[in-house]
């Protein structure tokens, strides 16, 4: 992919989640909640402070987030589903 985002934005590729309940039952597509977990596909350079001094990303390539709901916009590159948002959306790193 050729695709690198900009300053301290990151492009995520969502995990999907299960089709079943604990319980055994499978959830239709039409009551699954998007996941809010995802892998990091590509990071930007970082932010920049009023200095000009670089701030480093705290992740990387590979990396497994969890984010909120409505965190970041749906892209489509190369056919496939990704999510482009900024690094402060991001809640955590499992």
């Amino acid at each position: 992919m050729a695709f690198k985002p900009l300053h301290d934005r990151v492009l995520v590729r969502r995990i999907e989640g299960d089709e079943k309940t604990q319980g055994g039952l499978i959830i239709p597509d039409s009551a699954k909640e998007k996941p809010a977990e995802g892998e990091i596909v590509s990071v930007g350079e970082g932010a920049r402070k009023d200095s000009g001094e670089l701030i480093e990303m705290a992740v990387k390539p590979g990396d497994k987030v969890l984010f909120g709901k409505w965190s970041g916009t749906e892209v489509k590159i190369d056919g496939e589903d990704l999510l482009i948002m900024k690094e402060s959306d991001i809640l955590g790193i499992l």
